[in-house]
């Protein structure tokens, strides 16, 4: 991407953080998914612990937004379930459920262990490499991202931009863990079966464990190996980074 064509988009994502700033949920994705980026923006969804919130809030503007979900292979049956529990709750008419490219994982993981001795390799094969390729044809799309469920994304924007280009919209960065549990309650949505157990994010099986008391809700994921992220919102441009 030459300099011209990247000036110019970082320019858009300042026009567009300071044209919806203090907007989020709804108020954020209405103008987002209907006017700025109508027809060229995707949900990507784990259908996880927090996951129902998010995709209620666009079901409500477009049922038929296309949710992008990743099956690694290696996810737990009762996700499965819930992301078939969700669509049907909420009317979604177009989930993707995406996966690895088979001769790609079978050279890259043929005993299907690679998690357990490169775990970032395990991820970029299930997950980074497939998403790259569902997002094809899309300029934006929406993640359920929240400052509070980490410290690696206390900064988190409520819009970002990619390293490609496409812009990445997060509409519950700035929502709390009440706000959550309200909106839970105020809709009468149905929890992930797991959550009860202990596990507050929940990814593939054998990188997921239950959360400790006090604990930030995404410490069972890669519990031990100083791993906090699978690598699909590493490209994100820094807010504070100017690209010239």
């Amino acid at each position: 991407m030459d300099g011209l064509a990247t000036s110019h988009i970082v320019n858009d994502l300042d026009a567009l953080r300071e044209r919806y700033a203090g907007l989020s949920g709804a108020d954020l994705l209405r103008p987002l998914m209907t006017t700025e980026f109508r027809g060229r923006v995707a949900l990507v969804s784990s259908f996880g612990t927090e996951a129902a919130v998010l995709l209620a809030l666009a079901a409500e503007v477009d049922p038929g937004i296309p949710v992008i979900f990743l099956d690694t292979g290696k996810l737990f049956g009762e996700t499965l379930r819930y992301r078939d529990t969700l669509i049907k709750r909420l009317g979604l008419t177009d989930v993707r459920t995406i996966e690895p490219d088979a001769v790609e994982l079978k050279a890259a993981d043929p005993e299907g262990l690679l998690w357990q001795t490169q775990p970032d390799a395990c991820c970029h094969v299930r997950k980074t490499v497939p998403l790259n390729r569902a997002l094809a044809g899309f300029d934006a799309w929406i993640t359920g991202r929240k400052r509070f469920q980490a410290t690696t994304r206390a900064a988190l924007a409520d819009i970002e931009l990619d390293v490609d280009g496409r812009h990445k919209i997060n509409p519950l960065a700035s929502w709390t863990p009440e706000m959550i549990k309200a909106e839970f309650e105020r809709r009468d949505l149905p929890r992930h079966p797991l959550e009860a157990d202990g596990f507050l994010s929940i990814g593939c099986m054998p990188c997921t464990d239950r959360v400790a008391p006090g604990e930030d809700a995404r410490s069972g994921r890669w519990a031990g190996l100083g791993k906090t992220e699978c690598g699909i919102h590493l490209s994100a441009v820094p807010r504070q980074v100017s690209i010239a």
